[in-house]
């Protein structure tokens, strides 16, 4: 076969391969035209497009939010600074009496009632006086209470008395703090915080830690960072409530051409989308498309409205662009929600300048054929 005969036949299986080759690029991240303009090609389209800029913002943030249910939270009140005797409390009565044939101290100059556990009508027994109601009265009122009962018994008897806490009178302590354990309230001014100093402080590790309260059969919730910086917030504890301090299950992902596709914790409170650019390392110098950054959310079905005061989809992809002094400042300022997913598109570039590599190779290779075919 002459050489030119040969160097055409090498030349089109070259330019077949390309071809072949390029129909088969890998995907890799998208193109931002290629979500973004399937929302226009239809009526029927099952998800909106919103652009986020300084005017959509004030639109979107009285949108319902996604993700966890937002837990809310009791704010502080004042709190009487003495306990309050409960059931299954367990009370210690010391009598102290001079006469030497006292009828309770029997010679000796005090007597010792120990362990004694306040029934569940609120009672405790005293010999010699029965069955005296206890429970729902002050330390102090307690000891005059029954200073006034033993008196009429033992007219120069004087009374000393102390409260362990029951659990009528205590809290729970779940988990997430260097001691857990279950905790008496040592008066009715007593805190979440006070609670977690008790416990030995909030475990280390733990990101954006929360504090959990299950009351009643009710969750109240907040982040640790928010009791230390709104001390109103330092609600006050009732008897038998359950405290959980624990990391903060909220995350969002990313994928794409971001500097690091995977699952994101909460780090703090709120995120905004500048933040989230942070958190995944920023965009690919090389691949990405700083001009189309998405936001992918799913809203409940509920929260569709036709007024603004929701989006036009439960499926909504919102678009940043962070080459725009706009973009970057409505990016600080648009929150991202929980299940939130930032996916970074590719540049169109990309797959051009991937092409044109494919191209240099082929030529390469048709070089190399003319040479061997001029041999």
């Amino acid at each position: 076969m002459p050489a030119a005969s040969i160097f055409r036949l090498l030349t089109s299986l070259v330019i077949a391969s390309f071809l072949a080759a390029c129909s088969a690029l890998p995907g890799g991240a998208p193109v931002q035209r290629e979500i973004v303009s399937a929302s226009g090609e239809a009526e029927t389209s099952d998800f909106a497009v919103y652009a986020v800029n300084r005017a959509f913002l004030p639109i979107v943030a009285d949108w319902p939010e996604t993700g966890d249910r937002a837990h809310g939270w009791i704010s502080a009140s004042g709190g009487a600074r003495t306990q309050v005797i409960a059931p299954g409390d367990r009370l210690s009565v010391t009598v102290w009496d001079s006469i030497d044939d006292s009828l309770i101290t029997n010679g000796e100059p005090s007597a010792l009632l120990d362990s004694i556990i306040v029934a569940p009508d609120g009672t405790i027994f005293v010999p010699y006086l029965g069955n005296t109601r206890v429970a729902g009265m002050t330390l102090q009122l307690a000891r005059e209470h029954l200073q006034d009962e033993i008196g009429m018994i033992v007219p120069q008897a004087q009374v000393q008395l102390t409260v362990e806490g029951g659990r009528g009178n205590s809290v729970d302590l779940v988990g997430g703090v260097g001691a857990p354990g279950r905790f008496p309230m040592p008066d009715r001014n007593y805190t979440i915080l006070n609670l977690i100093a008790d416990g030995g402080g909030v475990a280390g590790g733990l990101t954006n830690p929360q504090v959990r309260l299950i009351r009643n059969g009710n969750i109240y919730g907040t982040s640790v960072d928010r009791l230390f910086a709104e001390p109103n917030l330092d609600t006050l504890l009732h008897a038998g409530d359950r405290v959980i301090v624990e990391e903060d299950r909220r995350y969002f992902l990313s994928l794409g051409a971001a500097g690091d596709q995977s699952q994101h914790v909460f780090p703090r409170d709120e995120v905004t989308a500048l933040d989230a650019m942070s958190i995944i390392g920023g965009v690919q110098s090389s691949r990405a498309d700083p001009g189309g950054i998405l936001v992918l959310r799913e809203y409940p079905q509920s929260a569709v409205r036709p007024d603004n005061a929701g989006p036009d989809q439960q499926r909504v992809v919102f678009t940043i662009d962070l080459t725009t002094a706009d973009g970057l400042f409505s990016a600080r300022n648009f929150q991202i929600n929980p299940g939130d997913l930032v996916l970074v598109t590719e540049s169109p570039v990309t797959r051009t300048q991937t092409i044109f590599s494919l191209i240099g190779s082929a030529f390469g290779l048709v070089g190399q054929t003319n040479a061997l075919a001029s041999n």
